[in-house]
């Protein structure tokens, strides 16, 4: 924290998003014509991409971030955090002291450790596969479609009328999805056998099936000898990048190790995972698999500024996946803006994701459905890098009492669906003002865990705070619907609003509401401290 406000009072803020920048687009150039078909297999011709994701995502986003507010919070600080000799040169050149000799060492016993967890996960998937072998036969799964990276609450659970707004079901019914199929499988491992759209919907523990063939098994076996053996020597010559990547290559051998009718013919994959791409899908699609990235979100684009718009953030740049499925034409021109002109993209309109079996409470008729981004502790907050204070306390409860007090001298009820839940990370200022909230008579706070789309058909209108994707939800229903702004930061322009009109402050907000809602009716003032 002492770190954050010294970057926050000297204007710096923007300073740990510049390195993470900076290190997205430092190619690490000994990978190039050094990598090994062995570890990298289909991957082989983006392996120096690969690499680079993987450390993206592994020691460049939350640690490094921490490491960085540290070193800057401490008198004399200097920052301590394994990243490959490219990346702490990157470090240095944007204004922070590195202990580069300790640096160095924890960054060699990082990649020992990553190369001991390959082995580990090598020999793992052999026991997982004799395992299987001994057992009775599974159940045939015949041509299935695989989601990865989900819990359960992304599974089937039909309400009262029998729907369920979630991603399994929403595939199921999309004309886009590969048809035939035969099943759906995830990886959330206990849940119990349950069907969408008439298909049946099963657990499975990893993309790629433990069951190997004797001969396969064979195979692989000899594969994990000698890979560990190359990674290892590798280590000892400074290509550190195969014992990187020893654990990430156990899966897709295991690909390689499967007849093409054995693996999923569509495997999902959704955007909170954007940046990397695991090896295992490389050797899937050149198998025959269809690789299908999905946004279940719409709020990824970083806001205009009265100067234009910035570099775009967090990575985007060097996602490479084959397929991208998207709301909407502007969700499109995102991914060709970060992605490259050339990328596959597919638009299917909203996109389901998660839901749960709780029944929605009545409320009254002229109801506004509003849903916000609860901000986070400072601490918590602090450890993103993000280059703007926006979701913070001051702006969140702002556009909560504003839009309480909009709707309540209407006689109107403000619906408020939190966008999920954080426990712990929840900021405190927020919690307190929801449960003020709560004490009102036109406030009705719904469980986080209910599909938005469930809200939003039994309310008169959409209010969202910018730019979450219930907006475009509620356009979708036939629901005025708009993106409100407390502070007046969000551009009216901004194409990140994805043609969602963008109200301002009270005066613009009361006038939507009039429109919507009708005149103020003699109510009593809601409470506003």
């Amino acid at each position: 924290m002492r770190g954050y406000r010294r970057l926050k009072a000297d204007g710096r803020l923007a300073t740990i998003a510049d390195v993470r920048e900076m290190l997205t687009n430092t190619p690490l150039t000994g990978v190039p014509g050094r990598a090994s078909a062995l570890i990298f297999g289909a991957a082989l011709s983006n392996a120096e991409l690969a690499v680079r994701q993987y450390l993206l995502i592994r020691v460049a986003l939350g640690t490094l971030n921490k490491a960085l507010l540290c070193s800057l919070g401490r008198p004399e600080g200097m920052a301590v955090h394994p990243l490959p000799r490219e990346w702490r040169a990157v470090v240095g050149q944007r204004g922070f002291r590195v202990r580069r000799i300790r640096a160095a060492l924890v960054w060699q016993a990082y990649i020992v450790t990553l190369w001991g967890y390959g082995v580990v996960s090598i020999g793992r998937r052999v026991l997982e596969s004799l395992r299987s072998m001994s057992g009775p036969p599974g159940r045939r799964l015949g041509r299935y479609a695989y989601f990865d990276r989900i819990t359960a609450r992304n599974l089937p659970q039909p309400g009262a009328d029998g729907r369920s707004h979630d991603i399994v079901t929403w595939y199921a019914q999309w004309p886009g999805r590969v048809s035939p199929l035969d099943t759906l499988c995830h990886n959330v491992q206990g849940a119990a056998p349950s069907a969408a759209m008439g298909l049946p919907v099963l657990a499975m523990p990893s993309p790629i099936p433990p069951r190997m063939s004797p001969g396969g098994l064979c195979r692989y076996m000899g594969w994990g000898v000698a890979a560990t053996a190359l990674a290892a020597f590798d280590i000892l010559r400074g290509r550190w990048w195969h014992a990187l990547l020893l654990s990430e290559a156990s899966i897709a051998v295991g690909a390689r190790a499967h007849a093409p009718a054995e693996l999923a013919r569509d495997y999902l994959i959704h955007n909170s995972g954007w940046i990397y791409r695991p090896l295992w899908t490389y050797e899937a699609e050149r198998a025959g698999s269809r690789v299908t990235f999905y946004f279940y979100s719409t709020n990824c684009e970083t806001f205009k500024r009265p100067d234009g718009y910035p570099v775009q953030a967090n990575s985007w740049q060097v996602t490479n996946w084959p397929l991208y499925v998207v709301w909407d034409e502007h969700q499109a021109g995102f991914v060709r803006r970060a992605a490259g002109r050339r990328a596959n993209v597919q638009v299917a309109g909203p996109i389901w994701f998660a839901t749960t079996a709780l029944e929605m409470p009545s409320v009254p008729t002229r109801s506004v459905a509003v849903f916000d981004v609860q901000p986070w502790r400072d601490a918590g907050y602090a450890s993103l890098g993000l280059a703007d204070e926006y979701y913070t306390p001051v702006t969140v409860n702002h556009f909560l009492l504003d839009i309480c007090g909009a709707i309540q001298r209407r006689g109107g009820v403000m619906v408020l669906k939190r966008k999920r839940k954080i426990g712990h990370w929840l900021h405190p200022r927020y919690i307190a003002l929801v449960e003020q909230l709560e004490r009102q008579e036109h406030f009705l706070a719904v469980d986080p865990d209910l599909a938005a789309v469930r809200v939003i058909e039994r309310c008169q209108a959409v209010i969202s705070l910018p730019f979450t994707s219930t907006a475009l939800l509620g356009r979708a229903l036939g629901k005025p619907s708009i993106y409100y702004d407390p502070h007046g930061i969000v551009q009216k322009d901004d194409r990140a609003a994805h043609g969602i009109p963008i109200v301002t402050g009270m005066d613009e907000l009361n006038a939507w509401m009039a429109a919507h809602l009708g005149p103020p009716a003699n109510v009593v003032e809601p409470v506003t401290t």
